[in-house]
């Protein structure tokens, strides 16, 4: 039985900068050798206690949208090799969903969101940690054709979001983040070099004296 710690990897990014094509790309190579993806996206705080009306208000793109203190106790449980029960968001109900997903502990834990480098508590849990820089431009246009095509948008919905909240919260709260990470990474999942030498460090991680 493996009692060597994880390798935790942070990938950070704002919204439609291609973390989760980075993501992906780690995780393809890594499949064979037990890997596990938690998404903060799942960590949404719980809002079953707030009126419908109250919760069409969330801000989602504000480190405080976040369950950040159970996130933390769940790497924390992954690390020690134990099972957690990993939480789901309903984006119709905008609260946490009744069933939640069994995660196994596995040898490289990739922790991915938007602020997953905001908070130091985190980043002091991630052997590596990313940053997926993608221009402006083309992450709104990413947004803009995902919400119009798999959620059912307007366009002037989504620019408007943009506008009020995401650009704001991006420059305020994700951009700023960007120091803390090991590597920056432009273009994110396109850009195969910045891959290619990340799945590189990891192997040295993982062979080093952590995990054999």
């Amino acid at each position: 039985m493996n009692h060597k710690r994880p390798v935790v990897i942070g990938i950070a990014g704002g919204s439609g900068s291609g973390k989760t094509s980075v993501t992906k790309a780690i995780y393809e190579v890594y499949k064979e050798h037990a890997v596990v993806v938690i998404e903060q996206d799942f960590y949404y705080k719980n809002q079953s206690h707030l009126e419908f009306e109250e919760r069409l208000k969330t801000n989602y793109d504000h480190p405080l949208a976040f369950d950040t203190d159970l996130l933390i106790d769940h790497i924390h449980q992954l690390l020690n090799r134990n099972s957690i029960e990993k939480p789901v968001y309903d984006y119709a109900l905008h609260t946490r969903a009744k069933e939640s997903i069994v995660i196994e502990p596995q040898d490289v834990i990739i922790l991915e969101g938007i602020l997953v480098l905001e908070d130091k508590r985190l980043r002091d849990l991630m052997d590596i940690k990313l940053f997926v820089d993608t221009d402006s431009d083309l992450r709104i246009i990413r947004r803009i054709l995902r919400d119009i095509n798999e959620r059912g948008r307007s366009i002037e919905s989504v620019v408007e979001q943009y506008l009020s909240v995401v650009r704001p919260m991006h420059n305020q709260f994700i951009e700023p983040t960007k120091r803390y990470a090991d590597i920056i990474i432009p273009e994110g999942g396109q850009n195969q070099v910045a891959i290619d030498l990340m799945v590189t460090k990891i192997k040295t991680i993982l062979e080093s004296d952590n995990i054999v």
